[in-house]
């Protein structure tokens, strides 16, 4: 088998407001550490370890199966928070559905994923399966199978011994067999943000299409023949044909049969291992402002609910003087939607009191390059920069494998003379490296590699990100730098897709 590699609209302030007051008077937050997660929770301690050893658990069990290893910690560790309720996805996303779980978030300030602790594993194992694939993509795969690789994973069972996998997901197969099937031929070519009639089956059918590749072995030949064939050019549709000798009809046809059987399930055997983990107790500014700072790293001046969250912000820390979690929240809201003076002075007294602060660093930094690159005045343009290199520096010096670090260093020089040379191009690939998952480290390292004249690796690059059903804003950034490569316009590309007719059942 192969390897496997947003700006939000805001809530009404006043919701906002009513969910804050709704929010339990006190909770005694907890972060537990391991190799390679870190995890957040306001329930028992013994929650919080027995969710970490799964989620590890997990990890080795994607690795073991996707790239024959165990794998290697990655640079980065994923931040995951567990709620108590719903109140505490709307307090990080106050758009959030109503029916939702849990969410996955990429932003420039943090990626990370929420979700409501005693709501079961599904919804953060099919997220983590996404974060998983992206970070170890070694080609382009095709949208249906990105859903239907997460969609057959998130439904794990831990044993003492064993991990079960593939078991079905009762809502899921639920339609399958009480709605008319998307059209084969849309679910394997159609891109991400692209309706369809019948599109409700959408994710069971790309996991009952997944499912029956890796039903026995020479199915999973297949689909790696299949995935190759794709991330190289090949027509999706047509793909599918050479490698399974199957029409879309005849390929319909099985699947049904397939799905009216004995689906199959795997046990992965294997010696669980004990899973090494700090568990410490967070401060009691963590209760007030833990997930308010999480949606501090989402806000954007044009959010509708901006002053109220800055103002809450301002509320909350003020109970909390002299604490760092509660000063360096209060800098990136006043930096972000606020008084900029007031952001530097909070992010500055952070520093003093803890000098290795990366994030206080990196948000000085942020601020300095903004404002020079705002500034007329030749002499405070280079004294800014110099400030920010140093803040940089720094930061570099206490964390390495910071992806935030390397991308304000490429914004740093992407206004300077010479820009990208080849040390601008390293760093756009640390960051990159570091935070594969980001649509904002794929992007700038594709632009850098056009404007250097590597058209055919930065397309291969934006592929997987264009072809992300989750990739939103970035997907389409991503299709129209391809198309730019391509010379074709998005019309062009478009009618290249084609519309598919739904297929009687």
């Amino acid at each position: 088998m192969s390897r496997f590699g947003s700006r939000l609209l805001a809530g009404a302030a006043a919701l906002t407001l009513g969910l804050m007051a709704a929010l339990p008077a006190s909770a005694e937050w907890r972060r537990a550490e391991s190799e390679r997660f870190v995890v957040y929770s306001e329930g028992s301690e013994s929650t919080l370890r027995s969710y970490m050893r799964r989620l590890e658990i997990f990890d080795r069990v994607l690795n073991v199966k996707l790239t024959n290893s165990m794998g290697e910690a990655p640079g980065r560790k994923l931040p995951i928070y567990l709620v108590g309720s719903r109140a505490g996805l709307v307090r990080v996303r106050p758009d959030v559905g109503d029916n939702v779980a849990g969410y996955y978030m990429t932003s420039r300030e943090d990626i990370f994923a929420l979700g409501i602790r005693e709501a079961g594993d599904e919804t953060l194992l099919h997220e983590y399966a996404h974060h998983f694939m992206f970070q170890n993509s070694a080609y382009p795969y095709p949208s249906w199978f990105v859903e239907g690789f997460a969609e057959y994973y998130m439904t794990a069972e831990f044993k003492s011994d064993r991990v079960l996998l593939g078991k079905p997901n009762a809502a899921r197969t639920s339609w399958l067999a009480g709605s008319g099937w998307l059209d084969m031929r849309a679910l394997l070519s159609t891109r991400p943000g692209k309706r369809a009639r019948g599109s409700n089956t959408y994710y069971p059918l790309a996991w009952l299409l997944t499912h029956w590749f890796w039903g026995n072995v020479e199915r999973q030949r297949q689909l790696d023949a299949y995935l190759r064939d794709v991330g190289a050019g090949g027509d999706p549709v047509e793909a599918m044909q050479r490698v399974t000798g199957m029409d879309i009809t005849r390929l319909r046809r099985e699947l049904r049969r397939y799905m009216n059987g004995s689906i199959p399930y795997q046990a992965v055997i294997m010696d669980i291992p004990e899973v090494p983990m700090t568990v410490t107790v967070l401060p009691p500014s963590a209760d007030a402002m833990l997930l308010l700072g999480q949606r501090v790293k989402l806000l954007d001046k044009d959010d509708e609910d901006a002053a109220t969250v800055l103002a809450e912000v301002q509320r909350q820390a003020a109970r909390f003087p002299g604490d760092a979690l509660a000063g360096l929240i209060l800098a990136r809201a006043e930096l972000t939607v606020g008084d900029a003076a007031a952001g530097e002075q909070a992010a500055n007294a952070v520093l003093e009191r803890d000098p290795d602060n990366v994030e206080a660093m990196q948000l000085l930094a942020e601020h300095d390059i903004e404002a020079a690159y705002a500034s007329d005045d030749n002499d405070e343009r280079t004294r800014l920069m110099v400030r920010a290199q140093r803040h940089l520096g720094r930061a570099f010096q206490v964390d390495g494998e910071n992806y935030l670090t390397f991308m304000l260093l490429a914004r740093l020089r992407s206004g300077q003379s010479g820009y990208p040379n080849d040390n601008d191009l390293a760093t756009l690939e640390f960051a990159h490296a570091l935070a594969p998952q980001l649509p904002d480290t794929v992007l700038n390292l594709a632009s850098a590699l056009i404007e250097t004249g590597q058209q055919d690796r930065a397309v291969g690059l934006l592929e997987p990100l264009a072809n992300s059903p989750h990739g939103g804003g970035g997907a389409s950034a991503a299709r129209a730098m391809i198309n730019e490569v391509k010379g074709i316009t998005t019309e062009q590309d478009d009618a290249s897709e084609g519309e598919a007719e739904p297929q009687g059942d």
